[in-house]
């Protein structure tokens, strides 16, 4: 599965960005989707998960209530919409996928998903 993360840029604090990625490489599309964050000199983090099948969205107590993540199964795509935008947002948002449909427990982990896309970065100024 190959990943293709695109929608990052630079916007002022209490705008609103839309991230997606694509995945191809197989008929049908991955399972489990995730979006993570890296700002500079800090660790990767978890910021939303979702299933193909649908049910809970688990997200990032940071980001809750000003993020969704959804799907669009047709197209094998995924996004993440991100409104009222703070500057400790800034980071490289990578999008993540597994073949298998994770429990709520397991799809904050950066260790259950193989594949990666590459990265798109999110500045967001005061």
């Amino acid at each position: 599965v190959q990943l293709q993360a695109s929608g990052g840029g630079s916007v002022q604090a209490g705008g609103s960005l839309r991230l997606s990625c694509a995945a191809s490489g197989r008929t049908s599309g991955p399972s489990t989707m995730a979006w993570f964050r890296q700002a500079p000199g800090k660790e990767r983090e978890f910021v939303a998960a979702i299933r193909r099948s649908g049910g809970s969205t688990p997200y990032a107590d940071s980001v809750k209530g000003r993020f969704t993540i959804s799907r669009d199964n047709a197209k094998n795509t995924f996004y993440l919409q991100m409104n009222s935008l703070k500057p400790e947002d800034t980071a490289v948002y990578y999008c993540a996928a597994a073949d298998a449909a994770h429990i709520i427990s397991s799809m904050r982990s950066s260790t259950r998903y193989p594949y990666w896309g590459q990265g798109t970065l999110v500045t967001v100024s005061s």
